[in-house]
């Protein structure tokens, strides 16, 4: 008598593309164009009118960014799901976009509500357009990058001294033609500030040398000097909150008013694998007319000191060779850059094998 073994091998997951794309990413790729499943600042608010349409490119994806007749803001992926034809070059109608090629209409959830050329189709009423998450706050539109069509948006939460009320501040927005991951490292590099910046308004003071530690925390970790406190760029925390983000603060002279130490939260999302999009928002603790004072001083004096800081970085992040981060010789200054790349990394290789079907 035989027997007939009835046993299956399980089958294994296909691999799945990331939410904007048309294929599997791999781990070099998310490290080269931004890891996914967090929210990222995408643009300032005040560059989307109403009733008009913007293209951005981010995470080496076109998306549209539009204002429906409310005013709220929605983002889609920038292709028809028709013939992929770009939304951005069709119509504004309110609640949704025409597409100019062939006049599908579709809304801010992504989903087809007409097809002009044949009313009645499959294609009405399909969700056939991905549509991102979107809050507005801060002066900034952010968006969920989702991983997979499954992915649910985090809490949004704002960085601390952006929610506390007794913190005023300005949004400064710059792009760059540099590698994202270089802008990380060099926010947790405190000690670039004292050569970089060394002959700005705000770090000339302090010692060229110093011991740094990192001090971890339940959300992340500080990097800083143990030997120096108050007198350069000489510390930073790197915050895994809703978003990923930096907060440090610099000294400030009396002769920039009322407040104390200027503080700054920086961020960045990349456009595509060589071009970053960076926003820092400046901030300070100030109240009543003192509140009034800084932000003056702010718009007419200290904001262009600021941006030129801000040029000193990006002279030298943009000529930064492609392949900077591997052939370097790292010391006791570089714990931080360290910790980022490797955390980045693992987040990199645990995501690429989500969407290969291995986790």
């Amino acid at each position: 008598m035989t027997t007939t073994d009835t046993t299956t091998t399980p089958k294994k997951p296909k691999p799945r593309h990331a939410v904007g794309t048309r294929r599997t990413l791999t781990a070099e790729e998310l490290s080269a164009y931004g890891l996914r499943d967090r929210w990222y600042p995408i643009l300032p608010s005040h560059l989307l009118a109403n009733g008009a349409m913007q293209k951005v490119t981010r995470l080496g994806v076109d998306w549209l960014l539009f204002r429906d007749a409310t005013g709220r803001v929605r983002m889609l992926e920038d292709r028809c799901p028709h013939r992929s034809a770009p939304l951005s070059a069709g119509q504004h109608l309110g609640d949704r976009v025409a597409c100019r090629y062939h006049g599908v209409q579709v809304d801010g959830t992504g989903t087809v509500v007409a097809v002009p050329g044949m009313p009645g189709c499959a294609l009405e009423g399909r969700q056939s357009t991905p549509s991102l998450a979107v809050v507005e706050a801060a002066d900034a539109i952010f968006a969920f990058m989702p991983l997979t069509e499954d992915s649910e948006p985090t809490p949004f939460e704002l960085p601390d001294r952006l929610q506390q009320e007794e913190h005023s501040h300005f949004l400064n927005y710059v792009e760059w033609a540099g590698q994202w991951r270089f802008y990380m490292d060099n926010v947790l590099d405190p000690m670039h500030g004292a050569f970089l910046h060394g002959d700005s308004h705000s770090m000339s003071g302090g010692d060229t040398s110093a011991r740094f530690r990192i001090r971890e925390t339940d959300r992340g970790f500080f990097f800083e000097k143990t030997d120096q406190r108050g007198k350069n760029f000489d510390w930073v925390e790197f915050v895994r909150g809703a978003m990923d983000h930096v907060d440090l603060e610099i000294p400030y002279g009396d002769e920039a008013g009322p407040g104390g130490p200027f503080g700054i939260v920086g961020m960045s999302v990349p456009i595509d694998a060589d071009n970053v999009a960076v926003f820092h928002w400046r901030t300070r603790k100030v109240d009543g007319w003192e509140r009034e004072v800084w932000r003056f001083l702010y718009r007419t004096s200290l904001e262009e000191k600021h941006f030129a800081v801000l040029e000193q970085d990006r002279s030298v992040l943009e000529i930064l060779a492609k392949d900077a981060d591997t052939h370097e010789h790292l010391y006791q200054h570089d714990l931080g850059v360290s910790r980022i790349r490797r955390l980045y990394k693992a987040d990199a290789k645990a995501q690429a094998k989500i969407l290969a079907g291995e986790a």
